[in-house]
């Protein structure tokens, strides 16, 4: 009797619901897209400093990015893409690089004084 019952209640909750509708909702896939968006990072713990900005209007698309290169100069990207012209970028560094110091051996210590790796310094030179 149990089992019976619960039968009948499966069935009325399967049911269709007639009093409640759903709204439809119509992607129009033929519309020209369009979107903006933008993010930004800025870590202290690892220096990963960097944004982007892009939007989209039909076939055009424009933007820029921005990021910070190991060597301390920031590189700045803006760019643009059609079906007419393709892809084009304006590349812009700003802020003077900065190198580590390294240290290690000079091309002194692999050929000897006076030798430069190659090249001659003797003034000797015979035809």
């Amino acid at each position: 009797m149990v089992i019976l019952a619960l039968c009948f209640v499966g069935a009325a909750l399967a049911a269709p619901q007639y009093g409640h509708h759903e709204e439809e909702h119509y992607v129009d896939y033929y519309a020209p897209p369009h979107y903006k968006f933008d993010y930004s990072v800025h870590d202290p713990h690892t220096h990963d400093v960097k944004k982007q900005e892009e939007t989209r209007e039909g076939d055009v698309v424009k933007g820029f990015y921005s990021l910070y290169e190991p060597d301390g100069t920031e590189r700045i990207v803006h760019y643009t893409a059609d079906k007419h012209n393709g892809f084009n970028a304006v590349v812009e560094r700003k802020g003077h690089a900065v190198h580590p110091q390294h240290y290690g051996h000079s091309s002194e210590a692999y050929y000897g004084h006076g030798h430069s790796g190659g090249a001659s310094s003797s003034s000797a030179y015979h035809h």
